[in-house]
């Protein structure tokens, strides 16, 4: 059983990227030349016909259709690293199945607010000016005590966050973050770790 990852620089491959370092999963990295186009050669559309990155193949499981199964999307390919590779929602880990449901709703919800809420107000300039600040006061409070998103240990909803997080002081430098220091604090401890340091090689 292997897990091949695809990515390139300036991509989201860097979020599940840093959970497979983080937790010490073997993987194997590939990364394409965006520039060259080797995101659009029928090698790489075979498994993301999108040619967006990044994909994840897992090899030990066999997708519906035949084959390995292949994943695109990073909030998907957290939630299957999580669950598959984790251990986030192992009923014997967690406290049974109930707790073991609980805990996969509230992952999938945090990695859809990444991708779905947290990046538009970053990436889209209307909506920095107005859901920014708010969005940030509030993430500001639920950060503030240093305690993971879900559950007593870092995992998938903690990686998607602090990502995007992460990104303020690279590409929006200008944004004064003084006044949410909880943001501040979390952004600090993905800057600090081996394992994100790692991951962000590759952008």
């Amino acid at each position: 059983m292997s897990l091949t990852l695809y990515g390139g620089a300036r991509t989201r491959a860097s979020m599940p990227r840093w959970y497979l370092e983080e937790k010490g999963i073997p993987y194997r990295w590939v990364e394409l030349n965006l520039q060259a186009g080797e995101h659009r050669e029928p090698a790489f559309t075979a498994i993301n016909p999108f040619a967006k990155l990044p994909a994840l193949e897992d090899d030990g499981l066999e997708a519906p259709g035949g084959g390995p199964l292949r994943l695109f999307e990073s909030g998907a390919i957290l939630l299957h690293l999580a669950e598959r590779f984790g251990g986030e929602f192992n009923p014997d880990l967690v406290g049974g199945p109930e707790q073991a449901a609980a805990r996969r709703a509230l992952v999938a919800q945090w990695l859809l607010f990444a991708n779905a809420t947290l990046a538009v107000a970053l990436f889209v300039p209307s909506n920095r000016e107005r859901e920014f600040p708010r969005l940030m006061g509030v993430l500001d409070g639920l950060l503030a005590d240093g305690r993971p998103l879900v559950g007593a240990q870092w995992g998938a909803a903690d990686c998607a966050v602090q990502s995007y997080l992460a990104y303020l002081p690279i590409f929006f430098p200008q944004i004064d973050l003084v006044p949410w220091p909880g943001v501040r604090a979390a952004i600090a401890s993905a800057q600090a770790s081996a394992a994100y340091q790692r991951a962000m090689g590759s952008r």
